[in-house]
């Protein structure tokens, strides 16, 4: 199936019919509420049929609903989604992903409601890719798990009332897109520090990283992501003093109160050390002088 072509073919027809269109050629689809995204059947994306009876009587029930399509294995086709909206946009991003040759080969690219960008690929029969965000940049990939909302549906969105616009289809074969390394690239995560002995453990983390990683999430994100590096650190054997200065000062660059993070900090230092005692924090030269700080001794 050339997912292009048929996004093609269903564009300017009425909803009904491409969906009918789309379920002929092979693609299964669900029904999504009059200009929205939410599926209107009772399981959502996993519903979806390619079936022409069914699909038929899904759009003989509500003449009007947008046209919902799973992706991943469901479908065969994946989609990077660049996202437009107040907070931020995508587009920088993808091109740092274009710059990079990670995003060359679409099948199709369609215009969302909202001016952002959804672009199609293949995906690889038998080594399906889950679905993932990376807020900080204002791209999803839309894998396993996800679903996407095709032409010719309109969403009313924070600009208006627009349609879901094919702008271009690919001249020549498609090709899977790398959806790890487009994460590593956009979302880069650190890894675990590895649980060796308590001796070994300082030395494998790098708390610097953590803290570039804690300041780059995006909303919603924060407080997990704190939480997560803050019972990193306590693994380590890093004092909550020396987290708090570290890993704290980054989480109020990406925006959360202090008391949260304080908060934040303490929870994540008794889930990771329930039996140990706290660690002393650095006080004055002296202390400074007699153990190194945390970047030095990290």
């Amino acid at each position: 199936m050339d997912i292009g072509t048929v996004l093609r073919a269903v564009a300017a027809l009425p909803l009904p019919d491409a969906a009918r269109t789309l379920a002929e050629a092979g693609v299964p689809v669900f029904p999504c509420r009059l200009r929205g995204k939410e599926p209107r059947t009772e399981h959502g994306f996993h519903d979806a049929s390619a079936k022409p009876r069914q699909v038929a009587a899904w759009w003989r029930r509500w003449p009007t609903a947008n046209i919902g399509v799973p992706t991943g294995a469901a479908s065969g086709f994946e989609v990077v989604d660049v996202d437009v909206h107040p907070a931020g946009t995508g587009y920088a991003a993808f091109g740092r992903a274009q710059r990079a040759g990670l995003i060359d080969g679409w099948a199709a690219l369609v215009r969302s409601p909202s001016g952002g960008l959804h672009a199609y690929y293949p995906a690889i029969p038998g080594d399906p890719h889950r679905s993932w965000q990376a807020p900080a940049a204002h791209v999803d990939f839309r894998g396993d798990g996800g679903y996407i909302v095709v032409p010719p549906s309109m969403v009313v969105g924070h600009n208006g009332e627009h349609s879901y616009t094919v702008i271009a289809t690919a001249s020549s074969d498609a090709l899977p897109v790398d959806a790890p390394a487009l994460r590593e690239l956009l979302d880069p995560r650190p890894a675990p520090a590895p649980r060796a002995g308590p001796r070994d453990r300082v030395g494998d983390l790098d708390p610097e990283r953590l803290a570039r990683w804690v300041a780059a999430r995006g909303e919603g994100e924060r407080n997990r992501a704190l939480f997560w590096a803050a019972c990193r650190a306590a693994e380590a054997g890093v004092s909550s003093a020396d987290a708090h200065a570290v890993l704290g000062s980054a989480a109020e660059r990406a925006g959360l109160p202090v008391p949260e993070i304080t908060t934040t900090i303490r929870s994540a230092y008794r889930t990771a050390l329930p039996h140990a005692p706290a660690r002393p924090a650095l006080a004055g030269a002296s202390a400074a002088a007699a153990q190194p700080p945390i970047r030095a001794a990290l």
